[in-house]
C-alpha cells in the first residue's frame, strides 16, 4: 500500500472569517469568563474582550489603517496581543508576527519585507531593548508610520483616539473581509537565509485552530493554559483561535516560558489542558516543585514543536493528569497543524507517533529523489495538501514554488514513515540525516534510544565531519539533575547490542542547555557547529 493518506471530510469546514467566528462564541458565551492574563490578574469575559476588541479595531481605523495594510507585533505574550490578532482580523488589515527574540538586523527585515505601517512593541522585555532598537533602525524602515508601546501610554492614547470613529465602522470592515484573505504573516526561523513570511488567510489559521482543538475534545467548560509564544502559530493558532473558536477559556500564565509559573497557574486557574514544546514539559517534569501543584484538574493538552521523546510523553500522561494528551506535527507554512494523535488512541500510538492525518488534509510520503510516493513502512518525505496549506511566501514567488508544487503539495523537508495502519512517524529532517559511510542515519531513532538512559534529561544527535566516513555521530547530552556526566565509553556501553554499531555515537558533548528558539526547537545547526568546533579541533 502507498503512503497516501485522506483525512475524515464528516465535519463541515468553517466558512467563517476571524472576526466573524469570535462573534459567534461571543453571542453564545457572553458571561462566561474568556481571557485571563494571570501574571496581572485581569480577566474578561466573552461579551468584555469582545468590547476591547471593537475599541481597538476603532483606534486602529483612527490610525488610518486600511485593508490590506500591515501591523507588527513584537512583544512577548500579553492579553494586548490577544486583543490586537482579532481587531487586526475584524478590519482586515494583515498581522505581522515579529519574534520577541529578534534583533535590529532581524528586526529591520521584518518590517521592511513586510512593509509595516504600524508596530506595537513594548520600550524592553529582559535582554531586548525594544525601543533602542527602533529608534536606531529609523532611518532605514521607512514604511513604519507610527510605533505604540505597551508600557507607555501609547496604547491608551490609541484606544482613545478610536472612540471618535463610528463603532458602526468596525461591522462595515468585518462584513468586506473574505475567508480567503491573507490576514497573517509569520516569519519562518531563516536558518538558512533571510526569514521567509509565510502569509496565512482566514480559513487556514481559522479552521486549523478548530479542528487541533476539536481533537482534544475542548469546550466552552475547559480553560486552557497557553505558555508557548503567540508570534508563532502553536501560541495563536492552536491556542487563541482554537479557544475562541470553541468557548474555551485562555489563560496566560507568563510573558514568557517559566516551569514554575506555569504549573502554579495550572494549578491556581484549574485548567484542563496545557501546551507546550517538549522542552518545556522536559522543564516541567524535572522542576523541583513539580510535586508540589495540584494538577489534578489537568486532562488533555498538546505537545508539539518538535519530535516529542517518548518518555517525556508518558511523564505527561501518568505524572500530570494528561490522559487526552496529544501530539500534534505540523510547521507554519500548514497553519500549522496536519497531523495528530486523537484523545481514544491507545497509548502506543500517543507514544510513539504523530497520528494520522487531519480532517479535510491529504498527507503523502515521496522518495525525495524521485518525488514517487512510497510504500508504506519506507522513509520519504513528509508532503501535505489541503485547506491548511498558505498562500505562499510574502513577496517571495520562486520560494514559493520551492515550496509548493504545481499539484499543491507543500513539501516540509521532514523525513517520515507512514505505518500500515496510517499513523506517522517523523524520523528527522533531510537536512539533519546523518549520511556516514554511505548510511543513512536518522538522529531521531538515536535520541529516542538515550532517552532511555536514566541519568539522561535531554539528548539531540548530530553529525559532525569525519575524513574516513564523511560524517560521525555526535550524542549532545542534558543530564539530570546531580547526575555526574557521562563519557563516550558510558554511553558506548549503554548501546552496547541494542544499536547497530554504525548508529552508536562516536562523540559526545555534555551541556547544560541546548541553544533553541523562542519556539523551544533545539537549534541543530548550531550544535553541529558547537560540536565540530570543540570535538575537532
Amino acid at each position: 500500500m502507498k503512503s497516501y493518506a485522506q483525512g475524515d471530510t464528516t465535519s463541515e469546514l468553517l466558512h467563517d472569517t476571524i472576526g466573524a467566528n469570535l462573534e459567534r462564541t461571543v453571542a453564545l458565551y457572553g458571561e462566561r469568563e474568556a481571557l485571563v492574563e494571570a501574571f496581572t490578574g485581569r480577566r474578561w469575559t466573552w461579551n468584555e474582550l469582545d468590547l476591547a476588541v471593537n475599541d481597538l479595531a476603532r483606534g486602529l481605523l483612527s490610525a488610518g489603517l486600511e485593508p490590506g495594510d500591515r501591523v507588527g507585533v513584537w512583544a512577548p505574550n500579553c492579553a494586548e496581543w490577544t486583543l490586537t490578532q482579532y481587531a487586526t482580523a475584524k478590519i482586515g488589515v494583515i498581522l505581522v508576527n515579529v519574534n520577541p527574540t529578534y534583533r535590529s538586523h532581524e528586526y529591520s527585515y521584518a518590517v521592511n519585507h513586510s512593509g509595516l505601517r504600524m508596530l506595537i512593541t513594548m520600550t524592553s522585555f529582559k535582554t531586548s531593548m525594544y525601543r533602542e532598537m527602533v529608534e536606531r533602525c529609523a532611518v532605514d524602515t521607512p514604511t513604519l508610520e507610527r510605533v505604540v508601546y505597551l508600557d507607555t501610554a501609547d496604547w491608551a492614547e490609541l484606544i482613545e483616539a478610536g472612540q471618535g470613529i463610528d463603532p458602526a465602522l468596525v461591522s462595515q470592515r468585518l462584513a468586506l473581509t473574505e475567508p480567503d484573505q491573507a490576514i497573517n504573516i509569520q516569519y519562518t526561523s531563516g536558518t538558512t537565509g533571510y526569514p521567509k513570511g509565510a502569509t496565512l488567510s482566514h480559513r487556514n489559521i481559522l479552521n486549523n485552530g478548530f479542528f487541533v482543538t476539536e481533537t482534544i475534545r475542548l469546550g466552552p467548560e475547559d480553560r486552557l493554559c497557553i505558555p508557548v509564544p503567540f508570534y508563532h502559530c502553536f501560541g495563536m493558532v492552536m491556542g487563541n483561535l482554537g479557544c475562541t473558536s470553541h468557548g474555551t477559556t485562555m489563560v496566560i500564565p507568563a510573558p514568557s516560558f517559566d516551569a514554575e509559573t506555569t504549573l502554579r497557574v495550572v494549578a491556581e486557574e484549574k485548567c484542563t489542558g496545557v501546551y507546550g514544546v517538549p522542552t518545556m514539559f522536559i522543564a516541567m517534569q524535572n522542576h523541583p516543585s513539580f510535586g508540589t501543584h495540584d494538577l489534578s484538574t489537568l486532562r488533555t493538552g498538546i505537545m508539539a514543536g518538535s519530535v516529542c521523546p517518548v518518555e517525556v510523553m508518558r511523564g505527561c500522561l501518568e505524572d500530570m493528569n494528561m490522559s487526552e494528551v496529544s501530539i500534534a506535527y505540523g510547521m507554519t507554512e500548514t497553519s500549522p497543524v496536519s497531523c495528530q494523535t486523537r484523545a481514544d488512541d491507545d497509548l502506543e500510538a500517543r507514544t510513539e507517533t504523530i497520528g494520522r492525518v487531519h480532517p479535510h488534509l491529504e498527507v503523502k510520503i515521496v522518495d525525495p529523489a524521485t518525488g514517487e510516493t512510497v510504500e508504506r513502512g519506507e522513509p520519504g518525505e513528509y508532503c501535505t495538501r489541503g485547506y491548511s496549506v498558505m498562500l505562499g511566501y510574502w513577496n517571495d514567488e520562486a520560494k514559493t514554488k520551492e515550496a509548493i508544487d504545481s499539484e499543491n503539495w507543500l513539501h516540509t523537508g521532514d523525513l517520515a514513515v507512514m505505518r500500515e495502519d496510517g499513523y506517522c512517524v517523523i524520523v528527522g529532517r533531510i537536512k539533519d540525516m546523518v549520511i556516514r559511510g554511505g548510511e543513512n542515519i536518522y538522529p531521531r531513532e538515536i535520541e529516542e534510544f538515550f532517552f532511555k538512559h536514566p541519568d539522561i534529561e535531554d539528548v539531540s544527535v548530530v553529525g559532525i565531519p569525519d575524513e574516513k566516513y564523511g560524517e560521525e555521530i555526535c550524542a549532545c547530552i542534558k543530564m539530570k539533575a546531580g547526575k555526574d556526566p557521562l563519557t563516550i565509553e558510558d554511553l558506548r556501553a549503554f548501546a552496547h547490542g541494542q544499536l547497530a554499531q554504525y548508529k552508536i555515537p562516536a562523540y559526545a558533548m555534555i551541556l547544560d542547555e541546548f541553544p533553541i528558539t523562542v519556539t523551544g526547537k533545539i537549534r541543530k545547526v548550531q550544535l553541529r557547529e558547537d560540536a565540530a568546533k570543540k570535538l575537532l579541533t
